[in-house]
């Protein structure tokens, strides 16, 4: 369902900077080379990553990488104020205005240093969100060229059927994982194939690795198992059981490991059987299917 074509790993770029690795220049063409040696295109951005100044230091290595643009796409997400010596802010908060989505689109261009975003996406849904402005300030990106495409991220249906009586969502960016299966649950997932909306999720490999608890260690004892089955790592099984749901999820993956974002993209070599499947269902709900 995809209308541009990302790659089927998209490389979240959140710790590359200050809030993780902090990766000098040439580390981040490093990365970025490695991503795309990989099969990886796919950037995934917001303008708040390391309190606003990742997208700059992601920009100054893509303008020395000599990587022709033609060859990655770029995201980027606004919406959320953060407090920030970069802002004139006294509360964390959302802002929507038509004004505001577009001086923080050609920010966003600015700092990345490029003429356009393959997709800009609404970071997170405000109370106050005024679908008209949103559909002005979209229209108004797209016809200058800026932005190719639109979508939102960690919207409900109903957020999203709110912004498409004015404009197409063609993306959602929502929290998806072996151990937060919401989504599949709550309709969110149904909802975005009746509407032809492509799923990106965050977070894709959930807690099984941080959390000590007993989700993870049924997770764990399963993936290993399919991990032996399959012969890759367990991280590639828990990648696989999400790029078989068939609403085609592209999975946001945070890592600035330069050999972990190497392997990522055999996940969508794998062919994972239906019971492995339903296998890690059940071992993250710690429950048969009814």
């Amino acid at each position: 369902m995809s209308k541009i074509p990302f790659s089927k790993i998209i490389a979240g770029t959140m710790t590359w900077g200050v809030w993780g690795k902090n990766c000098s220049t040439p580390q981040m063409i490093e990365l970025m080379n490695s991503c795309l040696e990989s099969g990886i295109s796919t950037f995934d951005h917001a303008d708040i990553y390391g309190g606003y100044t990742t997208e700059e230091a992601f920009g100054k290595a893509f303008g020395e990488s000599q990587i022709d643009r033609k060859d990655i796409q770029l995201i980027s997400k606004c919406g959320i104020q953060m407090m920030s010596e970069k802002r004139n802010n006294t509360i964390k908060h959302y802002a929507y205005s038509k004004d505001y989505i577009i001086a923080s689109a050609e920010q966003s261009l600015k700092n990345l240093q490029t003429d356009y975003l393959d997709l800009l996406l609404l970071h997170r849904p405000s109370p106050l969100i005024q679908a008209d402005e949103i559909a002005e300030a979209v229209e108004k990106l797209k016809i200058e060229g800026k932005i190719l495409d639109f979508g939102v991220s960690n919207f409900t249906p109903s957020q999203s059927d709110l912004i498409e009586t004015k404009t197409k969502i063609n993306y959602n960016q929502i929290e998806f994982s072996v151990t937060h299966l919401e989504p599949m649950i709550n309709g969110s997932l149904d909802h975005m194939q009746t509407n032809r909306i492509t799923p990106m999720c965050w977070s894709p490999l959930g807690t099984v690795f941080r959390k000590e608890d007993e989700q993870s260690q049924r997770i764990q004892k399963v993936a290993n198992e399919l991990a032996s089955k399959y012969d890759v790592s367990n991280d590639l099984i828990l990648l696989a059981w999400i790029l078989k749901h068939p609403a085609g999820i592209l999975p946001v993956c945070g890592t600035s490991d330069k050999n972990r974002l190497a392997r990522l993209m055999h996940a969508s070599t794998i062919e994972m059987e239906l019971q492995d499947w339903f296998s890690l269902w059940t071992a993250s709900t710690g429950n048969p299917v009814p």
